[in-house]
């Protein structure tokens, strides 16, 4: 299903509205074992972030009140998406995407757990840098300016920019769990926030 949706939405919204602009194309892991992250403020997201790597396919990680439905649930599950309990989260979260990761699947995890504006006081949960970590997997920074309405991805133009992927095998020996854990945080969101000005400088210039 998701191979089939995405690429009419490829059509719709690349090929006939170009709709999108991608920037960093180049940063993108030519192995599909990575973790993907983005800013979040809307469900636009999700679908440019997946039109922007396509026609790799992302595994996204989601909040598990989407899926109480037992029918939607099950159109979420055709399109790669899992569930995931935020307010409850044990060691169980963590098996399904780094199942995926070590069989060079790629992760799409939106690091703030919700939809909200990136800012200085919105520090980035542990998620996504946990995962990567323990899937021996590299972090792929994403920031997203565009419509947050669904009208919008065939009205106006979404713009997606890579930054380098954050490498999470290379860090010392002597660095404990933890030391690792926030430094990767903090530079996942030292990347985020400046992939994020840098679009909206170049945004707000055309």
């Amino acid at each position: 299903m998701y191979k089939f949706i995405s690429s009419i939405l490829y059509w719709i919204i690349v090929k006939i509205s170009k709709s999108l602009v991608v920037q960093g194309k180049e940063h993108i892991p030519q192995l599909h074992r990575y973790v993907v992250t983005c800013t979040h403020e809307s469900y636009n997201e999700v679908i440019m972030l997946g039109m922007s790597i396509y026609p790799n396919q992302i595994h996204y990680m989601a909040k598990k009140e989407l899926f109480i439905n037992k029918w939607f649930g099950k159109f979420l599950k055709s399109l790669n998406a899992f569930p995931v309990d935020r307010e409850n989260p044990g060691p169980s979260t963590l098996k399904r995407p780094i199942k995926l990761l070590k069989e060079n699947k790629t992760v799409g995890i939106f690091p703030t757990g919700q939809r909200a504006e990136f800012t200085e006081d919105a520090p980035l949960k542990r998620g996504a840098v946990t995962i990567a970590m323990m899937g021996g997997a590299p972090i792929l920074p994403a920031a997203y300016v565009g419509p947050k309405k669904i009208k919008g991805l065939i009205t106006d133009t979404a713009h997606i920019k890579f930054g380098e992927p954050i490498e999470t095998k290379n860090l010392p020996k002597s660095m404990k769990r933890n030391e690792k854990l926030e430094y990767l945080t903090k530079e996942l969101e030292n990347r985020t926030r400046q992939l994020q000005n840098e679009l909206n400088e170049y945004v707000n210039q055309k």
